[in-house]
């Protein structure tokens, strides 16, 4: 999995390419870690070129939006494919979780 970061008007934009699961989960909470400790509360993960996502990559997801809920901050997430659409849907995150079909409408929301 490949993991690009970049920040957009205050919002922390990271790019996951490939699979989020068991054996990359633990990347991609660092990668995350590393840019709430460094001070952004904001947060967009653009899922446009992620194939798949596992249980273990909806617990990264909702062990980051638990972290900046506690730092007055937020987490959106945009791109999601009908694959992990399903997964969010049927896992509930859809309803969990602020979900935008594009990067420039998530980035509208903050």
């Amino acid at each position: 999995m490949d993991i690009t970061v970049k920040e957009v008007d205050q919002v922390s934009v990271i790019l996951f390419e490939g699979n989020l699961d068991t054996s990359t989960a633990p990347q991609a909470q660092e990668q995350i870690d590393q840019i709430i400790d460094g001070g952004s509360t904001k947060i967009l993960i653009n899922f446009e070129s992620l194939n798949y996502i596992s249980s273990a990559g909806l617990r990264v997801l909702l062990f980051t939006a638990k972290k900046l809920k506690a730092q007055s901050g937020e987490i959106k997430i945009c791109g999601l494919n009908d694959t992990v659409q399903e997964v969010f849907d049927i896992s509930g995150f859809s309803s969990i979780l602020s979900v935008a079909s594009t990067e420039e409408e998530a980035l509208g929301s903050f």
